[in-house]
């Protein structure tokens, strides 16, 4: 294993033999924080679905648009990123922090590997605050008694949860998850989402989810506009609504990187 992509000493071994996403995900991103079994994998789900990788991208600029969004517009300074995955460029933090640098950020992920990398690299501006938290997605109460040391619950926060409730295969399980963190923040408040869909791709990407959930981990399920939209019961959705996250509020004229992927972006306001 290359030095190039080798993600950091310390995670268990099996972490070589089985891909992951967090790391085949840094792989599609650009990055060099994967295994030789991750970038296999990862080759090999784009042979399936080549659009993948483009979705990843799109992923992580819909992030950049959403995040300057509330900070520049709706005055957020407080950002709950939930399955932060492993830090590439335009994190929420840095993004946040350069348009206001007292913005305060708590990541949260479960990963040994995220673990590893997290408390090297996410690291903020001085007036402002990150940290990070090593729980999982279906641990919402210890999620927020972990936010509540860096965050104020009695100011808005945006809660980002992009492309982690697609690995929360029940349905009602993964509602309640939302349900209850979007409970412990007040009005003005934000949920920021992004989660896969076979609404758009329809059978290949079916057929690379079928693959991936027999040869890596963890399992992954898409859900429709009706699923994504009881994610949002309560809250007011920011125009366009459900679209795929490369066409959320694009910031140029259409053209290739604008095209749909199979993965929805969503932001919708607590009122």
């Amino acid at each position: 294993m290359s030095e190039h992509n080798s993600p950091s000493s310390g995670v268990g071994e099996r972490a070589t033999t089985v891909a992951h996403n967090a790391r085949v995900w840094n792989y599609w991103l650009g990055g060099k924080n994967y295994y030789p079994v991750d970038k296999e994998i990862g080759d090999h789900v784009l042979s399936m679905f080549p659009t993948i990788v483009e979705a990843a991208r799109a992923d992580r600029a819909f992030l950049r648009r959403a995040v300057t969004h509330l900070t520049e517009t709706a005055g957020i300074r407080q950002f709950l990123d939930i399955g932060t995955g492993l830090p590439t460029v335009d994190n929420t933090h840095e993004v946040a922090q350069r348009i206001a640098p007292e913005s305060r950020i708590v990541y949260v992920d479960n990963d040994p590997t995220v673990l590893v990398h997290a408390r090297a690299l996410l690291t903020g501006s001085p007036e402002g605050a990150t940290d990070y938290i090593d729980a999982d997605a279906h641990e919402p109460e210890a999620i927020v008694q972990g936010a509540a040391r860096t965050l104020d619950f009695d100011r808005p926060v945006a809660v980002m949860m992009l492309g982690i409730l697609n690995f929360v295969l029940d349905t009602d399980t993964a509602k309640g998850i939302v349900r209850r963190i979007m409970d412990a923040v007040p009005s003005g408040s934000y949920l920021v989402l992004t989660h896969p869909t076979l609404e758009i791709g329809g059978e290949g990407g079916a057929a690379m989810m079928r693959f991936w959930n027999e040869n890596a981990k963890p399992p992954i399920t898409g859900r429709d506009s009706a699923q994504i939209a009881d994610f949002f019961e309560g809250l007011q959705m920011l125009e366009p609504g459900i679209v795929p996250c490369s066409q959320w509020r694009p910031e140029q004229p259409a053209d290739v990187s604008e095209r749909e992927v199979a993965e929805f972006g969503v932001v919708g306001r607590k009122p």
